[in-house]
Protein backbone atom coordinates (compact mmCIF):
# COMPACT_ATOMS: atom_id res chain seq x y z
CA UNK A 1 0.00 0.00 0.00
CA UNK A 2 1.19 3.53 -0.65
CA UNK A 3 -0.11 7.07 -0.53
CA UNK A 4 0.81 9.68 -3.09
CA UNK A 5 0.60 13.42 -2.68
CA UNK A 6 0.38 15.27 -6.00
CA UNK A 7 0.59 19.02 -6.50
CA UNK A 8 -2.26 19.69 -8.93
CA UNK A 9 -1.56 23.40 -8.90
CA UNK A 10 1.42 25.36 -7.57
CA UNK A 11 0.27 28.76 -8.76
CA UNK A 12 -1.42 31.88 -7.43
CA UNK A 13 -4.01 34.36 -8.75
CA UNK A 14 -1.38 35.51 -11.28
CA UNK A 15 -1.91 33.50 -14.50
CA UNK A 16 0.88 31.20 -15.59
CA UNK A 17 1.24 28.92 -18.60
CA UNK A 18 2.97 26.35 -16.40
CA UNK A 19 1.26 26.60 -13.01
CA UNK A 20 -2.39 25.81 -12.39
CA UNK A 21 -4.31 27.34 -9.51
CA UNK A 22 -3.78 25.97 -6.00
CA UNK A 23 -4.53 22.31 -5.42
CA UNK A 24 -3.24 19.12 -3.81
CA UNK A 25 -4.39 15.56 -4.47
CA UNK A 26 -4.02 12.83 -1.85
CA UNK A 27 -4.61 9.30 -3.14
CA UNK A 28 -4.38 6.18 -0.99
CA UNK A 29 -5.47 2.63 -1.77
CA UNK A 30 -8.02 3.69 -4.36
CA UNK A 31 -9.41 6.67 -2.45
CA UNK A 32 -8.70 10.12 -3.91
CA UNK A 33 -9.41 13.47 -2.26
CA UNK A 34 -8.72 16.85 -3.83
CA UNK A 35 -7.74 19.80 -1.62
CA UNK A 36 -8.74 23.12 -3.17
CA UNK A 37 -9.60 23.45 -6.85
CA UNK A 38 -7.99 26.40 -8.57
CA UNK A 39 -8.01 27.04 -12.28
CA UNK A 40 -7.12 24.06 -14.51
CA UNK A 41 -7.62 21.48 -11.76
CA UNK A 42 -9.39 19.10 -14.13
CA UNK A 43 -6.48 19.20 -16.57
CA UNK A 44 -3.94 18.58 -13.82
CA UNK A 45 -5.97 15.66 -12.49
CA UNK A 46 -5.78 14.19 -15.98
CA UNK A 47 -2.03 14.70 -15.89
CA UNK A 48 -1.94 12.80 -12.61
CA UNK A 49 -3.82 9.91 -14.21
CA UNK A 50 -7.27 10.59 -12.71
CA UNK A 51 -10.59 11.71 -14.11
CA UNK A 52 -12.96 13.78 -11.98
CA UNK A 53 -15.05 10.59 -11.79
CA UNK A 54 -12.20 9.04 -9.78
CA UNK A 55 -12.47 11.63 -7.02
CA UNK A 56 -14.14 10.61 -3.76
CA UNK A 57 -14.23 14.04 -2.15
CA UNK A 58 -13.05 17.65 -2.17
CA UNK A 59 -11.89 19.80 0.76
CA UNK A 60 -11.67 23.59 0.52
CA UNK A 61 -9.42 25.73 2.69
CA UNK A 62 -11.01 29.18 2.28
CA UNK A 63 -13.04 31.31 -0.09
CA UNK A 64 -10.32 33.20 -1.97
CA UNK A 65 -11.20 32.88 -5.64
CA UNK A 66 -7.91 31.34 -6.78
CA UNK A 67 -8.63 28.28 -4.59
CA UNK A 68 -12.15 27.60 -5.88
CA UNK A 69 -12.48 28.77 -9.48
CA UNK A 70 -11.98 25.22 -10.76
CA UNK A 71 -14.55 23.62 -8.46
CA UNK A 72 -17.55 23.92 -10.77
CA UNK A 73 -15.44 22.42 -13.55
CA UNK A 74 -14.64 19.42 -11.33
CA UNK A 75 -18.31 18.84 -10.46
CA UNK A 76 -19.70 19.43 -13.96
CA UNK A 77 -17.05 17.36 -15.73
CA UNK A 78 -17.54 14.53 -13.24
CA UNK A 79 -21.25 14.50 -14.09
CA UNK A 80 -20.73 14.73 -17.87
CA UNK A 81 -18.27 11.80 -17.75
CA UNK A 82 -20.51 9.61 -15.57
CA UNK A 83 -22.03 7.68 -18.46
CA UNK A 84 -23.17 4.85 -16.19
CA UNK A 85 -25.08 7.28 -13.94
CA UNK A 86 -23.57 5.45 -10.99
CA UNK A 87 -21.99 8.32 -9.05
CA UNK A 88 -23.64 10.15 -6.19
CA UNK A 89 -23.04 13.84 -5.55
CA UNK A 90 -19.43 14.44 -4.60
CA UNK A 91 -18.83 15.35 -0.91
CA UNK A 92 -17.34 18.84 -0.58
CA UNK A 93 -16.03 19.74 2.89
CA UNK A 94 -15.24 23.29 4.02
CA UNK A 95 -15.33 25.53 7.09
CA UNK A 96 -18.77 27.01 7.66
CA UNK A 97 -18.91 30.62 6.52
CA UNK A 98 -18.82 32.30 3.11
CA UNK A 99 -18.07 28.97 1.43
CA UNK A 100 -21.43 27.58 2.56
CA UNK A 101 -23.48 29.69 0.20
CA UNK A 102 -20.86 29.37 -2.52
CA UNK A 103 -20.87 25.57 -2.49
CA UNK A 104 -24.62 25.17 -2.04
CA UNK A 105 -25.26 27.51 -4.97
CA UNK A 106 -22.32 26.31 -7.06
CA UNK A 107 -24.41 24.94 -9.90
CA UNK A 108 -27.11 27.61 -9.98
CA UNK A 109 -25.52 29.51 -12.91
CA UNK A 110 -25.40 26.27 -14.90
CA UNK A 111 -29.06 25.26 -14.63
CA UNK A 112 -29.85 25.86 -18.33
CA UNK A 113 -26.79 23.88 -19.41
CA UNK A 114 -27.67 21.04 -17.05
CA UNK A 115 -31.27 20.86 -18.23
CA UNK A 116 -30.43 20.72 -21.92
CA UNK A 117 -27.66 18.14 -21.40
CA UNK A 118 -29.94 16.00 -19.25
CA UNK A 119 -32.82 16.16 -21.74
CA UNK A 120 -30.60 15.37 -24.71
CA UNK A 121 -28.50 12.59 -23.16
CA UNK A 122 -30.93 11.03 -20.73
CA UNK A 123 -28.65 11.94 -17.83
CA UNK A 124 -30.11 12.46 -14.37
CA UNK A 125 -31.39 16.01 -14.14
CA UNK A 126 -28.71 17.45 -11.87
CA UNK A 127 -25.26 16.36 -10.61
CA UNK A 128 -25.83 18.00 -7.25
CA UNK A 129 -23.29 18.79 -4.58
CA UNK A 130 -23.00 17.14 -1.19
CA UNK A 131 -22.05 20.15 0.95
CA UNK A 132 -20.27 19.18 4.18
CA UNK A 133 -19.68 22.33 6.27
CA UNK A 134 -17.86 21.88 9.58
CA UNK A 135 -17.25 24.32 12.43
CA UNK A 136 -15.23 27.34 11.40
CA UNK A 137 -12.84 26.63 14.26
CA UNK A 138 -11.93 23.27 12.74
CA UNK A 139 -12.95 19.67 13.21
CA UNK A 140 -13.56 16.41 11.34
CA UNK A 141 -14.05 17.09 7.64
CA UNK A 142 -14.16 13.83 5.68
CA UNK A 143 -13.56 10.15 6.36
CA UNK A 144 -13.53 8.11 3.16
CA UNK A 145 -11.91 4.73 2.63
CA UNK A 146 -8.71 4.72 4.64
CA UNK A 147 -8.36 8.51 4.65
CA UNK A 148 -9.40 10.69 7.59
CA UNK A 149 -9.32 14.47 7.12
CA UNK A 150 -9.45 17.05 9.91
CA UNK A 151 -9.59 20.81 9.47
CA UNK A 152 -7.45 23.12 11.62
CA UNK A 153 -7.77 26.91 11.76
CA UNK A 154 -4.88 28.91 10.32
CA UNK A 155 -3.91 32.59 10.25
CA UNK A 156 -5.05 34.12 6.97
CA UNK A 157 -6.81 37.20 8.33
CA UNK A 158 -8.65 39.20 7.14
CA UNK A 159 -9.88 36.09 5.30
CA UNK A 160 -11.94 34.12 7.81
CA UNK A 161 -12.52 31.35 8.29
CA UNK A 162 -9.47 29.69 6.76
CA UNK A 163 -8.22 26.21 7.52
CA UNK A 164 -5.48 23.76 6.72
CA UNK A 165 -6.00 20.01 6.65
CA UNK A 166 -4.35 17.14 8.47
CA UNK A 167 -4.79 14.00 6.39
CA UNK A 168 -4.28 10.64 8.05
CA UNK A 169 -3.70 7.68 5.74
CA UNK A 170 -2.57 4.09 6.40
CA UNK A 171 0.92 5.16 5.28
CA UNK A 172 1.35 8.30 7.34
CA UNK A 173 0.16 11.86 7.89
CA UNK A 174 0.06 14.72 5.40
CA UNK A 175 -0.47 18.33 6.52
CA UNK A 176 -1.71 20.90 4.01
CA UNK A 177 -1.45 24.47 5.28
CA UNK A 178 -3.64 26.25 2.75
CA UNK A 179 -2.98 29.99 2.83
CA UNK A 180 -1.65 31.34 6.12
CA UNK A 181 1.13 33.26 7.75
CA UNK A 182 3.52 31.58 10.19
CA UNK A 183 1.76 31.35 13.55
CA UNK A 184 1.30 29.01 16.50
CA UNK A 185 -1.93 27.64 15.03
CA UNK A 186 0.19 25.72 12.53
CA UNK A 187 1.78 23.62 15.28
CA UNK A 188 -1.13 21.18 15.89
CA UNK A 189 -1.80 21.06 12.16
CA UNK A 190 1.75 20.26 11.07
CA UNK A 191 3.43 18.80 14.14
CA UNK A 192 4.59 15.24 13.57
CA UNK A 193 3.30 15.07 9.98
CA UNK A 194 5.39 13.00 7.59
CA UNK A 195 4.77 15.42 4.74
CA UNK A 196 3.96 19.12 5.06
CA UNK A 197 2.63 20.87 1.97
CA UNK A 198 3.06 24.56 2.72
CA UNK A 199 2.38 27.70 0.80
CA UNK A 200 5.53 29.78 0.47
CA UNK A 201 6.36 33.42 -0.16
CA UNK A 202 9.82 34.92 -0.42
CA UNK A 203 9.27 38.10 1.53
CA UNK A 204 12.47 39.79 0.28
CA UNK A 205 11.29 40.40 -3.29
CA UNK A 206 7.82 41.44 -2.09
CA UNK A 207 9.26 43.93 0.41
CA UNK A 208 10.96 45.63 -2.54
CA UNK A 209 7.63 46.30 -4.27
CA UNK A 210 5.75 49.62 -4.06
CA UNK A 211 3.95 50.00 -0.75
CA UNK A 212 0.45 49.51 -2.19
CA UNK A 213 1.42 46.01 -3.33
CA UNK A 214 2.91 44.81 -0.04
CA UNK A 215 -0.42 43.97 1.59
CA UNK A 216 0.09 40.29 0.71
CA UNK A 217 2.84 40.17 3.32
CA UNK A 218 0.06 40.24 5.93
CA UNK A 219 -1.16 36.69 5.41
CA UNK A 220 1.36 34.43 3.71
CA UNK A 221 4.23 32.23 4.93
CA UNK A 222 7.65 33.87 5.07
CA UNK A 223 10.15 31.30 3.76
CA UNK A 224 12.76 32.81 6.08
CA UNK A 225 10.72 31.49 9.04
CA UNK A 226 9.41 28.25 7.56
CA UNK A 227 12.60 26.19 7.72
CA UNK A 228 12.89 26.61 11.49
CA UNK A 229 9.20 25.75 11.96
CA UNK A 230 9.62 22.59 9.90
CA UNK A 231 12.42 21.55 12.26
CA UNK A 232 10.12 22.15 15.26
CA UNK A 233 7.39 20.06 13.62
CA UNK A 234 9.73 17.15 12.99
CA UNK A 235 8.92 17.27 9.28
CA UNK A 236 10.54 14.63 7.07
CA UNK A 237 9.41 16.08 3.73
CA UNK A 238 8.53 19.71 3.07
CA UNK A 239 6.78 20.64 -0.17
CA UNK A 240 6.55 24.32 -1.11
CA UNK A 241 3.64 25.41 -3.30
CA UNK A 242 1.48 28.49 -4.04
CA UNK A 243 4.87 30.05 -4.78
CA UNK A 244 5.14 33.84 -4.61
CA UNK A 245 6.97 34.96 -6.66
CA UNK A 246 6.84 31.99 -9.04
CA UNK A 247 10.33 30.67 -9.79
CA UNK A 248 11.32 31.25 -13.40
CA UNK A 249 14.91 29.94 -13.36
CA UNK A 250 17.19 27.63 -11.40
CA UNK A 251 18.48 30.57 -9.39
CA UNK A 252 14.94 31.34 -8.24
CA UNK A 253 14.44 27.77 -7.06
CA UNK A 254 17.79 27.92 -5.27
CA UNK A 255 16.67 31.07 -3.46
CA UNK A 256 13.63 29.24 -2.05
CA UNK A 257 15.84 26.36 -0.99
CA UNK A 258 18.36 28.69 0.63
CA UNK A 259 15.68 30.44 2.70
CA UNK A 260 14.45 27.09 4.04
CA UNK A 261 17.89 25.62 4.72
CA UNK A 262 18.97 28.70 6.64
CA UNK A 263 16.26 27.82 9.15
CA UNK A 264 18.02 24.52 9.82
CA UNK A 265 15.74 22.17 7.88
CA UNK A 266 17.71 19.19 6.55
CA UNK A 267 14.92 16.91 5.32
CA UNK A 268 13.60 16.33 1.81
CA UNK A 269 12.65 19.65 0.23
CA UNK A 270 10.52 20.08 -2.90
CA UNK A 271 10.02 23.49 -4.51
CA UNK A 272 7.00 22.26 -6.41
CA UNK A 273 6.11 22.35 -10.03
CA UNK A 274 2.68 21.16 -11.10
CA UNK A 275 2.36 17.35 -10.94
CA UNK A 276 5.35 16.91 -8.63
CA UNK A 277 4.51 14.12 -6.21
CA UNK A 278 5.70 12.55 -2.98
CA UNK A 279 4.99 8.92 -2.07
CA UNK A 280 4.52 7.59 1.45
CA UNK A 281 4.74 3.93 2.34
Amino acid sequence: MSTRVVITGSGTPIPSADRAGPGVLVESDGTAIQFDAGRSTVQRLAGAGLWPTDLDGVCLTHHHSDHVTGLADVVLTRWVMDRDEALSAIPIAFPDGPLTGFVEGLLDPWVDDLEVRAAHSGHPPHPGVDARPFAAGGGPALAIGGIEVTGFPVCHEPVTPAVGYRVRTPDGVVAITGDTKVCDLLDPLCGGADVVVAEAMRFGPIEALPEHRRFILDYHIDTRLLGAKAVEWGTSTLVLTHLIPAPEADDDVAAYESDIRRGGFEGQLVVANDLDEVVLG
